[in-house]
């Protein structure tokens, strides 16, 4: 039987409303609570949103399980988690502001307490101690600040650490990414330097344009610049991610269209510094812009902006090489909607990632093979958000530990 283009149409727009029907009619059982945080409030609110969402254990399908919530501010830039799942803080660039959140059994927010932040916050991580949360902030003064958690609450900075490029002191250096080591001893920043790199204005400075920053964590929180630190970058790190098993950072480079990767060297001592792994650069698609690995330590993924896609690698747990991912369709490719800014593998079972798509406005979902790395899209793909989501955490939900590394 031929169907006219409109015949198809209908078919397909049927077939739609069918699953997404299906999906509200029938109960799921929850695996994950999904919080997405968007820069542009809805309606008539000028202050940010966070979209909080139910992932199916069986298909990673998303469904929306309560009213949006304010994320405390304006223009959140920046939403994470704590190890223990119940607290959730997000960072608003608009307001200057770090806001705490416990979570509910039922993974509602409620807001609690506020911290101000002196300059413009770009992101935000928690250590896996659940005793201090760091920020990056600035856009032309920039700064590591470390604040202090008091069963989830937030306390005033105790450390801060400017980013400064030895010989260059007067550049403008501007932070884009944050990753504390999983056993708390050390945070990276990846930055850009402004005076070295600005399209469109001038440049004053013959310094690279790329740097990752190092920071030893010693005792009260205090923080200190590794020797050696900082190290060249590319030419526009965008993201940075280091793995479960503190020995090896990565990070994007948004010009380039390149993943870098680094060796950890003398980890747990204050002499913690990078180096690079001698077969990279590596190549990804146009402008990738967040970066995550997923909580066994095997896979990387990451999202290019320019191609509306995410770029999947298997990690030889050996040297930390990255190896691009085939899908069984023999395609690397895993389309999003418009412009993905952000990213995270589920933490219950490390079977689904989801990407907050800036210009969708919305979240698409792939189930992860767990062998292969291989995405395919999750049932009724995507899932509309509030506008310009910047930011995307979860947290298990029921009696699923978070995936780790066995190795």
């Amino acid at each position: 039987m031929k169907f006219s283009k409109l015949s198809q149409l209908f078919l397909v727009s049927g077939l739609g409303l069918s699953v997404a029907a299906l999906i509200s009619a029938c109960d799921i059982i929850t695996v994950d609570y999904v919080y997405v945080a968007s820069s542009a409030g809805s309606g008539t609110s000028t202050n940010g949103q966070i979209d909080i969402y139910a992932a199916d254990s069986a298909s990673g399908a998303l469904r929306t399980i309560d009213t949006t919530v304010s994320s405390g501010g304006v223009d959140p830039v920046s939403i994470t988690v704590d190890s223990a799942y119940a607290n959730l803080y997000a960072a608003n660039a608009g307001s200057n502001s770090i806001v705490h959140f416990a979570i509910g059994l039922d993974g509602g927010l409620t807001q609690k307490d506020t911290a101000s932040v002196s300059a413009t916050p770009v992101a935000i991580a928690v250590n896996t101690a659940d005793t201090y949360l760091y920020a990056i902030s600035g856009t032309s003064s920039a700064t590591l600040t470390a604040y202090p958690l008091t069963s989830g609450a937030l306390g005033a900075a105790v450390s801060s650490a400017p980013f400064t490029v030895p010989g260059f002191a007067g550049d403008t250096i501007i932070p884009t990414g944050i990753t504390v080591l999983e056993d708390n001893s050390a945070v990276f920043v990846s930055a850009l330097d402004k005076s070295a790199y600005n399209p469109g204005g001038k440049t004053t400075s013959t310094a690279n344009p790329g740097w990752v920053f190092g920071f030893s964590v010693g005792s009260g929180g205090a923080l200190t610049p590794a020797p050696g630190s900082p190290w060249t970058a590319g030419i526009r790190p965008s993201a940075i991610a280091s793995d479960p098993t503190n020995r090896f950072v990565y990070v994007t480079d948004y010009t380039s269209g390149a993943l870098i990767a680094y060796t950890i060297l003398d980890l747990n001592t204050p002499q913690v510094k990078l180096s690079f792994l001698s077969n990279g650069p590596f190549k990804t698609g146009n402008e990738p812009s967040a970066i995550t690995i997923d909580p066994r330590g095997k896979f990387i993924y990451l999202t290019n902006q320019l191609d509306n896609s995410v770029s999947a690698y298997a990690i030889d747990l050996a040297t930390g090489t990255p190896t691009t991912v085939v899908n069984v369709v023999g395609s690397a490719t895993n389309s999003t909607e418009a412009e993905p800014v952000a990213l995270i593998v589920d933490p219950a079972l490390g079977r689904f990632v989801y990407t907050a798509n800036y210009l969708g406005p919305s979240v698409s979902g792939f189930t992860l093979d767990p062998n292969a790395g291989s995405l395919k899209p999750t049932q009724a793909s995507p899932y509309p958000t509030d506008p310009k989501p910047t930011s995307i955490t979860a947290i298990p939900h029921g009696n699923h530990a978070s995936q780790v590394v066995d190795n």
